[in-house]
This record gives structure tokens, C-alpha cells and sequence, in this order.
């Protein structure tokens, strides 16, 4: 059999087991991707996986981001954070990288997601 396309992979279906919120980030494994709307436990939606969105991230000494670099996502604290500056809690997976540059003030990293 040879490979058949079903469609551009911007997106991906998805079945949460529990309720999933618009904008909450879904990490299977190595695939990360955000929720385009809510999603009720077992019923079919979408995930982007591809695009440029801002993700949480901390704030404080040493907590800027230039722009270039990659970024990770931190499933246990739900931050986001550059490579080098990342979290003791474990559950790190490569978000993308970096867009805009983000200060130590800053609460949000503007990202591009790379799957």
C-alpha cells in the first residue's frame, strides 16, 4: 500500500478522557498541541498543532526568553521556558521556538510550534 494524504495536519483530531478547555495544551507523548475550543471527555475535537500562539511562562530573575531560541513546556508547573532555564518538575517537551523576544517581566513567550 502506498501512503494516502487525509489533510494538511494543521490540526488533529482528539478525545479527551476528561474535559479539555480552548487554549489548554495536550501533550501526547512527543506531539504537543492546543485545544481550538472546548472539548467535553470522550467526544471528538481539535487540536492545533501547527501555528504561533503565546504560552504562559514564569516571571523574575533569569526568567527571559530571546527570541530564536527553543522553548519547552513544562506539564506539571504549565509554564513554558527556554532551553537551559527549565523547571526541577519534570515533564519537559519541546514546545518550538521562541518568536518574539520575552523579558524577566514578562508573563507570556510568543511560540511556534514545532512538531
Amino acid at each position: 500500500m502506498t501512503a494516502r494524504f487525509i489533510h494538511d495536519g494543521d490540526a488533529i483530531d482528539y478525545t479527551p478522557t476528561a474535559d479539555v478547555a480552548a487554549g489548554d495544551v495536550v501533550v501526547q507523548d512527543d506531539l504537543i498541541g492546543v485545544a481550538k475550543l472546548d472539548i467535553p471527555a470522550d467526544t471528538l475535537g481539535a487540536l492545533h498543532v501547527t501555528g504561533v500562539f503565546d504560552f504562559p511562562k514564569a516571571t523574575g530573575s533569569g526568567q527571559s526568553i530571546p527570541a530564536g531560541v527553543k522553548v519547552y513546556w513544562d506539564e506539571v508547573a504549565k509554564q513554558a521556558f527556554a532551553a537551559g532555564g527549565g523547571s526541577s518538575s519534570g515533564g519537559e517537551k519541546l514546545l518550538g521556538k521562541s518568536v518574539l523576544a520575552a523579558g524577566e517581566d514578562d508573563e507570556l513567550v510568543r511560540v511556534r510550534l514545532t512538531q
